[in-house]
């Protein structure tokens, strides 16, 4: 009795470790790398910003949002996207919000942006314009099923890593998932929240791996 006690113990104590990381690595993106959907998504450098300084998404990890010419129609979804993600994240280095807007948009971003600056982040949000044919260029690029509408506008947001590959998931319960629903806040909560967490801790253990690597040079 006494041996079959001692086994099972010794059983526990060796087992559990090795279910509990199972656990964890099971779980949807939890210590993973975030699946990278498309690659080389285009740069938008060459679109205008308020202080003609280019805003880059190379060397960035970047949420990016294509808010069309109605952007005061949206004050809620940018809210809620503020409130509930971005502003856990804009002290991350190399973090940002960029918000992709037509030209005839700027007048009206200036006044949203006045208007939110109060309740919100709004003054580390990034700004940038383009045509329409600019814009839907950038949109192409991500390569995914979503639709631009005539007013470059599309209520999903997304990850952009480093190299500009677009990040998601790749086993959503509805299959791949390559935006987040800014009107959804369960899914921004739940699931892009859980996705950002995930893309600043790969490259955080990237950067302690690699200052690691240079102490032991």
């Amino acid at each position: 009795m006494y041996v079959m006690k001692k086994f099972f113990v010794l059983t526990v104590l060796f087992a559990l470790p090795i279910v509990a990381y199972l656990f964890f690595v099971s779980g949807k993106n939890n210590f993973a790398r975030l699946p990278i959907l498309t690659e080389d998504v285009s740069e938008i450098s060459g679109l205008t910003t308020y202080k003609d300084e280019p805003v880059f998404l190379e060397d960035h990890i970047s949420v990016v949002a294509f808010f069309g010419e109605k952007i005061e129609d949206l004050k809620g979804n940018t809210f809620n996207l503020d409130k509930k993600i971005l502003e856990k994240y804009y002290a991350f280095d190399d973090f940002q919000f960029v918000i992709i807007l037509p030209e005839n948009a700027k007048a009206s971003a200036a006044d949203f942006i006045k208007e939110f600056e109060g309740i919100t982040n709004a003054q580390e949000w990034k700004f940038v314009f383009g045509s329409p044919d600019q814009i839907q260029k950038v949109f192409n690029s991500f390569s995914s099923p979503y639709q631009l509408s005539e007013d470059s506008y599309s209520p999903y947001v997304f990850i952009v890593d480093k190299s500009r590959n677009l990040r998601g998931r790749d086993d959503d319960d509805e299959g791949s998932l390559y935006g987040y629903d800014s009107r959804d806040i369960a899914e921004l909560t739940n699931k892009m929240n859980d996705d950002v967490k995930v893309i600043l801790a790969e490259y955080r253990l990237a950067l302690k791996k690699n200052n690691a690597e240079r102490k032991n040079n």
